[in-house]
């Protein structure tokens, strides 16, 4: 019976209803600023009309009439200027400079006039002055609002985001270790049962040539239990010569690989202490070695140089074969990719879980260029 799932849907289905959520919020604010602007122009045009008519009550009888009057003044918000037919400037609303304000006002009344049409107070046929007028505080907080709103959305997005990879991430990990220990435990039963049949081998008349090749693989087959046992557990680290750990590590692979493979290796006289686990280091070793002769198509020349700085030792593993482009320098390490058309994808994922996070040091490709081979670098940090 084929199980499937609806969460895709589900959360094509939220991800739409967020989408219509947030347009119509942006929508009414859009909307709602659009109707604020137009009850500024408003207020500017009873303004403009007060002074008309204040100007009517002057010349009638030279009383102040209160309603224009209030009008006027009731204005406490909207920045404001007004021009003279003369030319001049005065202002309303706005915090003005100690010197040069005529200028000032000049400047900022062109600003206006491009944000809102300028209004001209007109009595008699003559243009009395011109009203020109900006943004309220409020308007303008309201302008950027619809920004903020996406910006919060965008991060909230992002952290939804992050949770999601980490959660991704957690539960690779775990299925990687169970995999890791079930593999292990899998593979200890047949081990147990080798160990005894080669036990028996030794007292049979057989070439003790053959009884101590058996025995070297078996010996393999432990170090590799014992690699996948401490996958996802804290491995023990030991004052160790990265030297002579090196060395072991490339001596096993170089006796198991091509005569068409060749070692060149460079390594220094004087150990080099550094804090280790060499099960897993030589699995790291072996991982990009294996790596590099298959980049050869099984042969060429490999260099291992091991030399050390201040800080670090420094481990280079160069091959001379296919390359990889720049942006397949940091995917490489991450879990489930490869170049080849066979494989898991795994071991350049667990290289680098085992220099980083069990060891503190780095590992990453030094150099690489299509067609001419690439080199990684791995760095321990020195006792």
């Amino acid at each position: 019976m084929k199980i499937t799932s609806n969460r895709p849907l589900l959360n094509w289905v939220l991800i739409t209803l967020s989408f219509f959520l947030v347009s119509l919020i942006l929508w009414n604010t859009y909307q709602f600023y659009q109707k604020f602007k137009e009850e500024e122009y408003i207020k500017m045009e009873n303004f403009s009309a007060a002074q008309i008519e204040l100007s009517k009550t002057l010349d009638l009888d030279g009383n102040i009439s209160e309603l224009p009057l209030k009008i006027i003044q009731s204005n406490a918000t909207t920045p404001m200027i007004i021009e003279d037919s003369e030319g001049n400037f005065q202002s309303k609303n706005i915090v003005l400079k100690e010197k040069n304000n005529q200028l000032y006002l000049k400047q900022l009344s062109e600003i206006y006039a491009s944000e809102n049409t300028p209004l001209q107070v007109i009595y008699d046929g003559e243009v009395l002055s011109t009203l020109y007028y900006g943004n309220s505080v409020l308007l303008n907080k309201l302008k950027y609002y619809p920004l903020a709103l996406i910006l919060i959305i965008l991060l909230f997005l992002g952290l939804i985001y992050f949770f999601y990879q980490s959660s991704r991430t957690a539960s690779q990990n775990k299925l990687w270790t169970a995999m890791a220990k079930e593999t292990a435990h899998q593979i200890g039963t047949p081990l147990s049962s080798l160990i005894g049949w080669n036990e028996l081998l030794k007292n049979e008349n057989i070439n003790p040539d053959y009884v101590q090749e058996i025995n070297n693989d078996i010996q393999r087959l432990e170090t590799i239990t014992e690699r996948f046992s401490k996958i996802g557990s804290v491995p023990q680290l030991e004052p160790t010569d990265a030297v002579q750990a090196t060395k072991n590590a490339i001596e096993y692979l170089q006796s198991r690989s091509s005569a068409l493979v060749n070692f060149e290796i460079q390594l220094p006289k004087k150990p080099q202490m550094v804090m280790l686990n060499e099960e897993l280091y030589s699995w790291t070793v072996e991982n990009i070695v294996k790596n590099g002769i298959d980049a050869m198509k099984g042969k060429g020349e490999l260099k291992i140089n091991l030399y050390s700085n201040e800080i670090f030792v420094l481990v280079e593993i160069s091959d001379f074969g296919k390359g990889l482009t720049k942006n397949q320098f940091k995917t490489i390490f991450e879990t489930g990719y490869t170049t080849k058309k066979r494989g898991w994808g795994l071991g350049l994922s667990l290289a680098k879980r085992i220099v980083e996070q069990y060891h503190g040091g780095k590992i990453k490709v030094l150099y690489s260029e299509v067609g001419k081979g690439t080199t990684f670098q791995i760095a321990l940090k020195k006792l």
